[in-house]
């Protein structure tokens, strides 16, 4: 399919110490540009940005020599902003600069080719275009099994998201517009996007192997991605904490009868270890309710400063 008018498309990829993997994307996307452009889907000035999430290697340097061609710019943030902020500061940045945006992760292990198709889908009338994995064959089971338990906490949350989709998207200009207006500084833009509404559709790839360098989300790193994106969008766990104390509550009343009678009929209960056993269980039970009450309220502490999400030092 063919566009009646060519868009200018601005890719954004995130960027924390890549100096292994930048070139070779830098060379894959050139050439993916040059195909779009041939087949007249986007007009010559469309161009690629990379976003220095305050890399400690040679990122930025790398960045500023491929700069010395027209298609490629690069924003340096002034430290380490974390992944979702530094997507926000290349979408904020360049929103101006071009008609759509594509959001994609520096490795490229997301398919590049589906970018012909996320543009037809455009051009059918959808402003956001989700790229979603159709497996997840390339994982360890370890990573398989807890990507897809996430997704499926998150629908049994009622969090809206798109299953096996990360942060490669198409996105109209229009759309991050509506994205300007939110506030939040604990952003979690897998939820974010499917709450601004919009037509929007997916296109199905398989994820490729890593080009070079290493992964920059281990599991800490995932697990808190997770959390974070879990507490951003649902008080869920706050009303799990309530149903456990119910629970507890009647628990409670029914060993206290318990007691009562057993003491009535002289089976006084002798030794300590069962008393201790259920002090240890509530106790626990205690603990792990006020920490999921803490991570709100320590949300809630964040916001109330209205920090900004990130620092440009540069612009190339």
């Amino acid at each position: 399919m063919s566009l009646i008018k060519k868009i200018r498309l601005g890719v954004i990829l995130p960027c924390y110490n890549e100096e292994a993997v930048l070139q070779l994307s830098a060379e894959k996307l050139r050439a993916k540009f040059l195909d779009l452009i041939a087949a007249n889907l986007i007009t010559k000035d469309s161009f690629v940005c990379f976003v220095d999430d305050g890399s400690r290697d040679s990122t930025w340097e790398i960045i500023e020599n491929l700069t010395k061609e027209p298609i490629f710019k690069g924003i340096k943030l002034a430290t380490n902003f974390g992944h979702q902020n530094a997507i926000l500061a290349g979408m904020f940045t360049c929103k101006t600069m071009a008609d759509c945006i594509i959001t994609i992760d520096a490795d490229l292990q997301d398919d590049i080719d589906v970018f012909d198709k996320m543009i037809n889908a455009y051009c059918e009338g959808s402003l956001i275009v989700y790229g979603v994995r159709d497996n997840r064959d390339s994982d360890t089971f370890f990573k398989k099994f807890t990507a897809q338990s996430f997704y499926k906490l998150m629908q049994w949350m009622k969090v809206k998201s798109v299953y096996n989709h990360a942060d490669f998207r198409f996105i109209d200009s229009r759309v991050i517009t509506e994205l300007e207006k939110f506030n939040e500084v604990s952003l979690f833009l897998r939820g974010i996007f499917p709450l601004i509404g919009f037509k929007s559709s997916n296109v199905y790839y398989a994820r490729s192997p890593r080009l070079a360098g290493e992964t920059k989300y281990p599991i800490s790193k995932m697990l808190n991605f997770a959390w974070n994106g879990i507490t951003s969008f649902s008080t869920t766990p706050l009303r799990f904490i309530f149903y456990v104390g119910i629970v507890m509550f009647l628990l409670s009343l029914f060993f206290g009868v318990w007691v009562t009678i057993s003491a009535l009929n002289g089976n006084a209960i002798k030794g300590w270890s069962s008393t201790l056993l259920v002090n240890l269980i509530f106790s626990g039970i205690n603990m792990i309710c006020l920490g999921i009450i803490g991570e709100y309220i320590g949300k809630i502490y964040q916001e109330v400063k209205k920090r900004p999400r990130y620092i440009i030092d540069e612009i190339i």
